[in-house]
């Protein structure tokens, strides 16, 4: 079998996929605890409806920044044993650090301007 051609992702991500591998890195999650992490790590800003959430799962793992987990050894119930776990790959991290890393430069060029600072805004 032909190995799969990873898909290419432009960078910087968005800020809700970002906020999404953030997620992964607490640890594998299920769709709806990923998007529960995200709504709280943003105050309620960033949304994720079931559509753009799953699309969002299969491109990152089409780029081969996250994988699917292994089924749990002992689910408690049967929509339990239906959940999908995501984890973040070894690719997945040094994206999420890098993407981390571009951030913290915008806000602190963000931080050394004048007026923002002024402004009360950073």
């Amino acid at each position: 079998m032909t190995p799969r051609k990873r898909t290419e992702l432009r960078h910087p991500l968005s800020l809700p996929v970002t906020h999404l591998l953030l997620a992964l890195a607490d640890g594998a999650r299920h769709g709806y605890a990923i998007k529960q992490a995200v709504e709280e790590r943003s105050g309620g800003e960033i949304r994720l409806g079931p559509g753009t959430l799953y699309e969002a799962l299969q491109r990152l793992e089409d780029a081969g920044y996250i994988e699917e987990e292994s089924a749990r050894d002992d689910p408690r119930d049967g929509q339990e044993a239906q959940r999908r776990y995501y984890r973040l790959t070894t690719d997945g991290w040094a994206v999420l650090r890098t993407e981390i890393r571009h951030l913290a430069r915008m806000v602190d060029h963000a931080r050394a301007h004048a007026r923002l600072r002024r402004a009360s805004l950073i």
